[in-house]
């Protein structure tokens, strides 16, 4: 009979993560990222499934961690992981998701064909929604996976992770990623060590490059004016691997960053610990106006039937 066993998230401070991996600091709320201590030893790695999606693990201090997505369309309530090693008995672990309200922003844009695509628009990005959710749900086991970001683009975060979009009046899904502003050719930085998993040109996304950090982490990065680096390349943090442009749709040049973890779009915030942008650029950038007319340039919210990876 499995074990049923309920774990508490951990919020651990920096000072007890030591180097290489500093683990991200977990909060279990839809779109976070909930840090689990699993009860087991040894060097084996485990492997650990949410529902059909297999689960980042790190071992880091002589503990097993599960490092777990969560969708920003998970109702709150409890979660079970489980958790199998070889040479043990198979163990479910329960967690609760606490809830979380985020921001609802009203834009207004006037050019229709930013707002409602064509019927064969609408195929041509089922196709690449299909296409790109292959990408961002693959595996690629390290046992160092690239948790450790650094801010991608020099400019200042002008749309948030999660706000709840109302375009023209009409619902929209939630925005999934944050917007970086910056002139079109501003450089754009690889956030980890990572593997060049796709490089496409989508109808919502343009120019598009996904890097995967390993252990189901991605970095999906939109919109670009020009990518550096080619499909299987390995990069390095900080590497130059593209330009921030405005393809795809968008209001103007932008960096839409999304990243995905076990499938779920997460906060990209959360791995990024102290590099992310100051308190004062952060309040000064992140929070829209109750309506806006997109003073910032932004990557144009999709039906909800239609997200950006």
């Amino acid at each position: 009979m499995r074990t049923l066993l309920c774990l508490l998230c951990l919020s651990l401070p920096a000072s007890m993560l030591a180097a290489p991996v500093i683990l991200p600091t977990g909060e279990a709320v839809p779109g976070g990222v909930a840090v689990l201590a699993l009860p087991l030893s040894g060097d084996r790695a485990p492997v650990v499934k949410l529902g059909e999606h297999r689960v980042m693990v790190i071992h880091h201090a002589q503990q097993w961690y599960a490092v777990v997505g969560i969708a920003l369309d998970t109702a709150p309530g409890d979660a079970i992981l489980d958790v199998a090693q070889p040479g043990t008995t198979p163990q479910q672990v329960k967690f609760s998701i606490a809830p979380k309200q985020y921001p609802e922003q009203d834009l207004t844009i006037k050019n229709p064909e930013m707002v409602n695509p064509t019927p064969a628009e609408l195929r041509r990005i089922d196709r690449e929604q299909r296409h790109l959710d292959k990408v961002v749900n693959g595996w690629r086991r390290t046992a160092n996976p690239g948790v450790n970001f650094i801010w991608p683009a020099k400019g200042p975060e002008t749309s948030g992770f999660g706000l709840k979009r109302v375009l023209n009046g009409e619902p929209r899904s939630p925005h999934s990623g944050i917007d970086i502003g910056a002139p079109a050719g501003t450089p754009v930085h690889a956030p980890a060590d990572a593997v060049v998993a796709d490089v496409g040109r989508y109808y919502f996304c343009g120019k598009t490059l996904t890097l995967d950090m390993g252990e189901g982490l991605y970095s999906v990065y939109c919109h670009l004016s020009e990518i550096k680096v080619r499909p299987g390349q390995r990069v390095k943090q900080g590497q130059l691997v593209g330009k921030i442009g405005a393809t795809g749709r968008t209001t103007g040049p932008n960096l839409h960053w999304t990243v995905r973890l076990n499938g779920a779009a997460v906060d990209p915030g959360v791995f990024l610990g102290a590099n992310a942008p100051s308190e004062a650029q952060h309040a000064a950038t992140v929070s829209p106006p109750a309506k806006t007319s997109a003073v910032h340039a932004i990557s144009v919210p999709a039906p909800p039937a239609a997200t950006h990876p």
